[in-house]
């Protein structure tokens, strides 16, 4: 991991990249949104995403999928409901990751793409773009469900610690997200090492 060249760091950010934007354009066509441009986009994303094309499908993204719930969404940290919710599931999520990856033997701290000397998680930021959208997909039905989450409830928090269960479709297998996740950190570490070329990732 520590000898990981800067093109093989790319590589697998573009494989990422392209897994997570497939993801967000099922997500879409599950919820009968047009996303024949996000399938567009992930088949142009080249090594690196130096056109960004993560960045172009993210926007059309958000403004598209709670847009029959909520009027003008905007997607942030710090931003209205439901993203107390979203910011609840993606800390589940990233802890997940960042188990599977430490028992892959892999330091969360070192990322393909994310750099940040103040962020001990790189890497598993990295590695749960193309799970975002299953938290997303909980999100909405909770959305859909609830009467009120403008409060992190106990009963919403109940909902979302389901996240490490929820059934994930990965290498033709259905799988729960934290096998999964451990299936993905596993053959990043292969990668690393030059054993496999591609990873595993999930899909929607």
């Amino acid at each position: 991991q520590l000898a990981a060249s800067q093109s093989l760091k790319d590589r697998l950010w573009k494989q990422t990249i392209r897994a997570k934007i497939l993801n967000q354009a099922a997500l879409l066509k599950i919820n009968n949104i047009p996303a024949q441009n996000m399938v567009r986009w992930a088949n142009k994303v080249q090594n690196g995403d130096p056109a960004n094309f993560e960045g172009r499908a993210s926007a059309y993204y958000w403004k598209s999928l709670f847009t029959d719930l909520i009027s003008k969404f905007k997607r942030g940290r710090f931003e209205g409901e439901p993203n107390n919710l979203l910011n609840y599931g993606y800390a589940i999520l990233r802890a997940t990751i960042a188990r599977a990856l430490m028992v892959s033997g892999l330091l969360p701290t070192l990322g393909c793409h994310h750099s940040n000397q103040y962020n001990s998680y790189c890497l598993a930021d990295d590695l749960m773009e193309p799970y975002r959208p299953f938290v997303d997909q909980l999100v909405l039905e909770l959305v859909r469900s609830e009467e009120d989450y403008a409060d992190l409830t106990p009963k919403l928090k109940q909902a979302l610690l389901k996240i490490p269960v929820v059934d994930v479709s990965i290498n033709g297998q259905t799988s729960p997200l934290m096998l999964a996740a451990q299936q993905s950190a596993a053959c990043l570490a292969k990668c690393y090492a030059k054993e496999k070329k591609h990873l595993k990732l999930p899909c929607l």
